[in-house]
């Protein structure tokens, strides 16, 4: 119990910093002046390195060794373990793109509009959903 309490601790940071983060760059993107701009960077690169990367680690650290600890396999006819799995590799990659976000808006690359954050602010909301459901209910 005590793999799936850290496991969990890990997962409500990590997706504190993924639902967040995506909000501060809508943020980010409409401002307009020097000094919110400085503070954005600021505030982003922390919640990225500071509490959203340890959190993934976290979650991902424990998930993998409650795996290895049950025994369990993705592919050995439990169809919710590999979903839930897949989606996981979904939020690995969406991670590592806000990452990517993070050091385009600290050298003023950024090429997207606040709207198109706010879009993009959605996708882990949906995925934490269908994990939790997978996870809770193994329907399939």
């Amino acid at each position: 119990m005590w793999l799936k309490a850290w496991h969990l601790i890990g997962m409500v940071t990590w997706f504190a910093g993924l639902f967040y983060l995506p909000r501060l760059f809508v943020y980010h993107a409409m401002s307009d002046d020097a000094i919110s701009n400085e503070r954005f960077k600021i505030m982003e690169r922390k919640l990225f390195y500071g509490i959203t990367t340890p959190g993934g680690i976290f979650t991902l650290v424990f998930g993998f060794w409650m795996l290895a600890d049950y025994g369990w396999t993705a592919f050995g006819g439990q169809l919710w373990l590999t979903i839930k799995l897949a989606l996981m590799a979904f939020l690995v990659i969406y991670h590592i793109y806000c990452g990517a976000l993070v050091k385009a808006f600290k050298e003023d690359r950024n090429t997207k509009s606040h709207v198109w954050y706010r879009w993009f602010n959605e996708a882990p909301v949906l995925v934490l959903i269908a994990i939790i459901l997978l996870a809770v209910l193994k329907p399939i």
